[in-house]
Parts: structure tokens; sequence; C-alpha cells
């Protein structure tokens, strides 16, 4: 008797042994899959965040045309300063100082003469020929346009539109619509259909 109660004292130890074995390692392994999991999170980029930063292309008459990286939430009159402020040339009221910067977009700033010579002087759009980059007949202007206004033309799709605003980028203005045939994959044919959906300023 006194034997079978010291095998059943040894085989409650050893189970009591056993199971907190696998109680230590079930720990740590979830204290690993939670380390995994943190290391993770602090990798793994923040896709809904807004870009800190946009490119502008300020021309015209100012001091230093170019481009110029400024704070997303930047105005125009930041871009401006960036520029090194207005030339002796420049119709300063033609230009909304207020208005907000978007990515890609170029500045072009207007002199006396050419902001004279606008059908709608006096209006904010001297700036531009319109903020929302299209001309008057519903033409998109190649100068002016964002990306998704360049995508409503046929025949441009995405990787076009994205060469079109590269092409300003380093180039400036398109100084006429046939210019276009300048980005790669937009020849004559192409160019044939499209002619009547474009227009430059």
């Amino acid at each position: 008797m006194k034997k079978k109660i010291i095998s059943m004292f040894y085989g409650i130890l050893v189970l009591a042994v056993g199971f907190s074995a696998c109680a230590r390692e079930e720990t740590v392994y979830l204290e690993q899959i939670q380390e995994a999991s943190e290391e993770t999170e602090a990798v793994t980029p923040d896709e809904s965040r807004e870009p800190a930063f946009c490119c502008v292309y300020v021309c015209g008459a100012v001091v230093n045309p170019g481009v110029y990286t400024l704070p997303a939430d930047a105005r125009i009159c930041d871009a401006l300063k960036a520029a090194g402020g207005f030339d002796e040339t420049a119709a300063k009221e033609a230009v909304n100082l207020a208005g907000r910067i978007q990515d890609a977009e170029q500045i072009r700033i207007p002199t006396v003469e050419e902001f004279a010579s606008e059908p709608a002087a006096g209006e904010e759009t001297a700036a531009y020929e319109n903020a929302s980059g299209i001309g008057s007949g519903g033409r998109v202007n190649l100068n002016t346009a964002t990306k998704e206004e360049l995508m409503t033309v046929p025949g441009i799709g995405s990787s076009k539109a994205e060469s079109i605003l590269a092409y300003r980028m380093e180039h400036g203005c398109f100084a006429d619509v046939r210019d276009i045939m300048k980005i790669a994959g937009i020849k004559e044919g192409i160019f044939e259909k499209i002619k009547d959906s474009i227009t430059v300023n």
C-alpha cells in the first residue's frame, strides 16, 4: 500500500513538472510572436500618411526660375519666395499668392505685357490659363493640367501623363501642341487624334 502511494505521488509530481514545462514553453512562444508582431509594425510604412513635400516648377517673371521642393501645405507665396521673388517685369496683381500648391504643378508668373493681353485681365486665371488645367473649349492645357486631367485626353494613359509631367519639370512649358510628340510613345498618328483636345499657353 505504501509503495502504491509513493508511486502515485511520483506520478503526480511528473505530471506537474510536465505541465509546468509546457506552460513555460507556451509563454516563451507567445512572447516571441508578440515581439515579431511589434517589429513588423515598426517597419511597416504608414501608407495613409500624406506626402510631407511636393515639387513645383516656378517660371515666368521670377528671379530664379526652376524646380523647388516645398512642404506639402505650402502656398504660392512660398514657391515665389523660393524662386527669388518677382522680377521687374512681373504682373504682381495677376497672382493669387494665397493659393495652395500641388505636387508637379507649374506656377507661371506673367509679365505686365502678358497680363495686359489676357482676354480676362484682372481675373485670378491670369496666372494660369485655368486652375483646373482645362482651357477654352474644354481643351486640356499641357502646361498646367494635372495627371488626372491629362488622362482625360483619348490615348493618354497613366504612363504618358507622367511622362508629360516629367517633361514639364525638366524642360518647362510646351511651346506648341506639336511638342507633345517629344513624349515617348506619342507620334504623328496619336497627335492627329488628340490635337483638337489639347492646348498650350
